[in-house]
This record gives C-alpha cells, structure tokens and sequence, in this order.
C-alpha cells in the first residue's frame, strides 16, 4: 500500500493528500514529528537524506518532493489533473511552479515568523516576514486574475495547479493573511475547501492547529 509520510501542519504534505484523495488512492499516511525530531532519525533518512517531508513509500519505490510525488502519483493513474497533451501539462506546470516558487515561498517566511517561530522559541526574523508580505502584495493579484479568468488557476479543469496553490495559501487565515480584495482567490478557495479531498483532511487548516495546541505539552 502506498505510505505517506507527513505532518499535519505541513502544507507541501498535505498537498500530496488532497491529490491522493482526489485519485480515490488507498494509503497509509505515517505522521512524521518534528518536533520529536523523527525526521532525523536514520530509518526516515533512509526515505528523505534531507530529513524532509513529504515522501511517499509506493510498494517501494521511494519519492520527495511534493510537486513531483503528484505528478508521479496522476501519472501512474492517468488521470485528467495532469493531461496527457504537451501543452496543457506545461501550463500546468508553470502555474503549479508559480504557486511553489512565489506564493508558497512567500508564506513560508510568514508562516514560520507568525506561527512557528513563537511556538519553538525563536527569535522573528523581521526582515523575512516583511519580504514575504511583499511578495506576496506582488503576487497574489497575479494570482486573482489568472483565476478570475477561467474559475481555475491554470483554465477551465481541475489540474495540479489548483492543488499546488490551495496547499500554498492553506493557513492563509491562520497567520493573518487578509485575502478579501482578491474575491477570485477567495470565490476559488472556498470551493475547493469544500471538496471531498479536502474536507478528508480536516475542515481547514486552524482547525488542525488548534487541536495540536490543545494536545501539546503545558
């Protein structure tokens, strides 16, 4: 059975479940603490040498990298959310790399110094958290109207790039990220989180933390 290896909070994770869930895929998903610091032991270096997730485990074949497990993953089903055609897989690949590269790169800085940084005892990093507001001022109108256009992010079908940016902005809300001037995003995100691929992962993101904050050590 396919395993795979996460952690609730992790939204590059949780995007290879939505997928999985979307497929209708069977599998075991193995929570992976970091916090425990399970990511550094040597039998998960065996799976990710970086000490990374997610990964998966297919009946053995190893695989990291969110983008490119759910690629692997539709691939092998041959499914719709990543065409066959050259040219519709490759626009999907340039906004899914666009939701990787821009988006979810800028709320990881904001995410870390709104929500993790406090939870771990670390110092903000002011300079960071204010580079990920900008870019994310920058680019989330290029993301509205890209979505506006057709009421998904890479045309009118459901693709990878919708999963890859749902993933990217999922704790939008968590770590104050006002997304109401973008009513695309916001018409868009509702949607999908209304999505049985989703709503198999929890109803949203806070949610989730909450109940790790409620479980953790006082």
């Amino acid at each position: 059975m396919l395993k795979i290896y996460g952690a609730d909070l992790s939204t590059p994770a949780n995007k290879v479940r939505f997928v999985a869930n979307a497929l209708g895929l069977k599998y075991e998903y193995i929570r992976i603490s970091i916090r425990e610091k399970e990511n550094q032991k040597p039998e998960y270096l065996k799976i990710h040498p970086a000490g990374k997730i997610p990964a998966i485990n297919d009946d053995g074949f190893i695989l990291f990298e969110s983008n490119a497990i759910i690629r692997y993953l539709t691939c092998k089903q041959k499914s719709d959310l990543y065409p066959q055609d050259l040219k519709q897989r490759s626009l999907i690949d340039q906004w899914m790399d666009f939701a990787s590269l821009h988006v979810a790169a800028a709320m990881n800085k904001v995410v870390f110094n709104r929500l993790f940084a406090p939870v771990i005892g670390v110092p903000v990093d002011e300079q960071s958290l204010n580079d990920g507001l900008k870019f994310l001022h920058r680019f989330l109108p290029v993301v509205d109207n890209q979505v506006g256009k057709e009421g998904l992010f890479a045309g009118k079908d459901l693709s990878l790039a919708d999963f890859s940016l749902l993933a990217a902005l999922d704790a939008a809300d968590v770590v104050q990220i006002d997304l109401a001037a973008h009513k695309n995003i916001v018409k868009w995100r509702n949607t999908m989180q209304q999505k049985d691929f989703y709503t198999k992962c929890y109803r949203n993101y806070g949610e989730v933390l909450q109940k790790m904050m409620a479980a953790a050590p006082k």
